[in-house]
């Protein structure tokens, strides 16, 4: 008599539970059923950004840039590193003494300025522009870096390579290295201080883009761990260096003469030789707007100047034409994101966790449309907790991604359990 008591008492409680759960959570016989679920499938919404529609008369129009004397030449920003002006800027070519940001960066990232760098023959046996140190001298490596920059030195240069690499060839593999890692797919280091070469392996010759070129530049000047001292170096006037014996010392005043023409002149490299022409690096700032520049091909002798006279023009472009834009909605609602399995139904999404306060400013001219692209799952399995990215935000100026953000689960929803089913079993038999 109790067994079949037992029984019925299980058998309505069953019939309970079955009826509960399939109300409660809109899927069937949960408690009996298996636990694996279905994929989900994505969707993705399209927002174009408002306000930020083109004016009527520029509408599907692209604005020209400044007309420039160089082959080759980038303008980008450098918060995001997003193209802004382009002229054949993914062409290779010769960049001569504009190398040496690259090697600057990477000796101060690799050595230490307190270091001690002996001279090598070969690196004394560089040809002009050089600083004529001898075999077997001495000097300290910031002291190097500082003829480097200043006064482009090509023995310095090579001295500092076989420093920090143990040779030119193991130190332009670094160099490469360094480049891949930054994101420049089209360059090729060969020599320490921009001197024409071509790479034994592949004979691929020592050579770089526009795009590159700003790029790296913008690690040196945003990126790099070391960009306080690389600037520190770049932007001082003249210094005097002295070999270990204090016998020999040496001037040296900064050829980077935009720094004296430009108060927007952050930091810059020259560079020259017969094959590149004229070439130029460089990075701007005023107020919180701060560009990268290069410049490849920019005339060839005794068109010295052209340089000079194509950084004002798309200096002029730059603060003239792109100013700050708020892009990011902060206050953007979702669907709420149905729970499978959950002992909530669904949970609100969001783009921002409890308090925090995220913007995304970026460089845009007036006439440029954003496009912020969501994709979230359309439900999910539970457990899921607060806090759990679930989907993605990704903000777009015209075709160009230039940020990412997660979207996020705002609540906690825990996956039902038999103790959970009973409670509210019992809840439904109470009524």
């Amino acid at each position: 008599m109790r067994d079949r008591i037992r029984k019925i008492t299980a058998a309505v409680i069953l019939g309970l539970l079955l009826v509960t759960v399939g109300a409660e959570t809109d899927t069937a016989v949960f408690c009996l059923a298996a636990e694996n679920g279905s994929d989900t499938a994505e969707q993705a919404e399209t927002v174009t950004k408002a306000g930020l529609e083109p004016a009527p008369d520029t509408e599907g129009e692209k604005i020209a840039g400044p007309k420039l004397c160089a082959q080759s030449a980038v303008l980008m920003d450098a918060s995001t590193g997003r193209i802004l002006y382009g002229k054949e800027e993914t062409i290779k070519r010769p960049m001569a003494s504009t190398t040496k940001i690259m090697t600057c960066i990477l000796a101060l990232e690799q050595g230490n300025p307190e270091d001690m760098v002996e001279i090598s023959s070969y690196a004394a046996s560089m040809p002009d522009v050089q600083l004529n140190i001898r075999a077997g001298e001495k000097y300290r490596l910031q002291d190097l870096l500082y003829s480097l920059m200043l006064e482009s030195h090509n023995d310095s240069a090579v001295a500092v390579a076989e420093h920090i690499g143990g040779t030119v060839e193991g130190f332009a593999e670094m160099m490469n290295q360094k480049a891949r890692d930054i994101g420049c797919t089209d360059t090729c280091f060969v020599t320490p201080n921009g001197l024409d070469g071509t790479r034994k392996a592949d004979g691929e010759p020592h050579s770089t883009t526009a795009a590159d070129l700003a790029r790296i530049m913008r690690y040196c000047v945003e990126q790099s761990p070391k960009s306080r001292e690389f600037l520190e170096i770049t932007r001082t006037a003249s210094r005097t260096i002295t070999d270990e014996s204090g016998k020999r010392s040496f001037y040296l005043g900064n050829h980077n003469a935009l720094l004296s023409m430009m108060p927007e002149a952050l930091s810059g490299k020259t560079g020259f030789t017969g094959n590149a022409g004229y070439c130029y690096v460089a990075a701007l700032k005023k107020d919180d707007k701060e560009f990268t520049v290069a410049l490849l091909g920019c005339g060839w002798p005794p068109h010295k100047t052209y340089k000079w006279e194509d950084m004002r023009k798309i200096a002029g472009f730059a603060f003239d034409s792109y100013d700050y834009y708020e892009i990011f909605e902060k206050n953007k609602t979702f669907p709420s994101l149905k729970i499978i399995d959950g002992k909530k139904d669904e949970v609100p999404l969001s783009l921002c966790l409890g308090e925090q306060d995220q913007t995304l400013k970026v460089l845009m001219r007036e006439d440029e449309t954003t496009d912020i692209r969501y994709e979230y799952p359309k439900e999910l399995k539970a457990p899921v907790k607060a806090g759990t990215p679930v989907g993605s935000a990704s903000y777009y100026v015209g075709n160009e991604l230039v940020a990412s953000y997660p979207i996020y689960a705002s609540d906690t929803a825990e996956k039902i359990d038999l103790k959970w089913c009973i409670e509210k079993c019992i809840g439904k038999i109470t009524l």
